[in-house]
């Protein structure tokens, strides 16, 4: 619903908590970019969300003005210590209605450390499972660059899968091994997961490339395939030195008003596929 996004003030929220993991096992295609400012968009229009970071880089907790030193509770003791989730999830100090349960460093020793775990790859369900989502409307899981335990935890705890892919050369390689992956999960831990939304990141409109990656991405993937395209942005990429979220840092850019659209149409999509 193009231009949802600046008209409502309000937007439509679930009629209950979509669980929705963030992942694409290819750096630098926009995870964390994407799980922090469509989480940012639908708390600005009056949903409550929370972010899980698990990727041990922490950047998501980073944009999000979250401290994630090595000393503080994080999404690694929940994993590994069995801690509780409700004792790590913090409020984001720049907007209300988004929380986050940071990652630390700690948490790229846990690949290594659930192997030996009892039910390792549904630990965080688990954890999800024991804590009161219902107080939430999304749940967005920012999976790291891998299809390690970490992502299949990630896949596992969710219902919904969310694919950024860049507007590049290979933008569709190594998809095929996280497809298969969902479908491995899907037959085996989690039923219930789907991959009910792509995403198109990093448009630049001036190349021939671009629009063809977009064009093979929809005849590919179909109606899943968002009708927002990302840009490239300089102030999408300074956001998160600030501590900030594009949505704050620069609410007026391409990037931003960018989100907002792409975090209105998923809103929205989800309220016409219920009724």
């Amino acid at each position: 619903m193009p231009g949802a996004g600046r008209r409502d003030a309000e937007w439509p929220r679930p009629g209950r908590c979509r669980i929705i993991s963030v992942a694409n096992q290819k750096g630098g295609v926009g995870k964390t970019t994407t799980s922090v400012n469509i989480a940012a968009s639908l708390a600005m229009h009056g949903a409550r969300v929370l972010v899980v970071d698990l990727d041990p880089q922490g950047n998501a907790s980073t944009a999000l003005g979250v401290d994630h030193h090595a000393d503080i509770p994080s999404i690694y003791d929940v994993l590994i210590e069995d801690t509780p989730l409700a004792d790590i999830v913090v409020p984001a100090p720049e907007i209300p209605n988004l929380y986050c349960a940071p990652a630390t460093l700690n948490l790229a020793g846990a690949e290594i450390e659930l192997v030996s775990k009892v039910a390792r790859e549904s630990r965080l369900r688990r954890a999800l499972d024991a804590y009161d989502t219902d107080g939430f409307d999304y749940v967005l899981i920012d999976c790291p660059p891998s299809l390690g335990l970490l992502t299949v935890n990630a896949l596992v705890g969710g219902d919904e899968l969310l694919i950024p892919i860049q507007c590049e050369y290979y933008a569709l390689e190594g998809l095929g091994q996280l497809v298969r992956t969902v479908d491995l999960v899907k037959a085996h831990l989690n039923p219930k997961v789907n991959v009910s939304t792509i995403l198109l990141t990093m448009y630049d409109a001036r190349t021939r490339l671009a629009a063809q990656v977009a064009e093979d991405v929809r005849a590919h993937f179909g109606d899943v395939v968002l009708n927002t395209v990302i840009p490239r942005s300089v102030r999408v990429s300074e956001a998160p030195s600030y501590g900030q979220s594009v949505m704050t840092y620069d609410p007026g850019s391409s990037g931003a008003l960018a989100y907002s659209e792409a975090a209105s149409e998923m809103a929205h999509r989800w309220v016409e596929a219920a009724q």
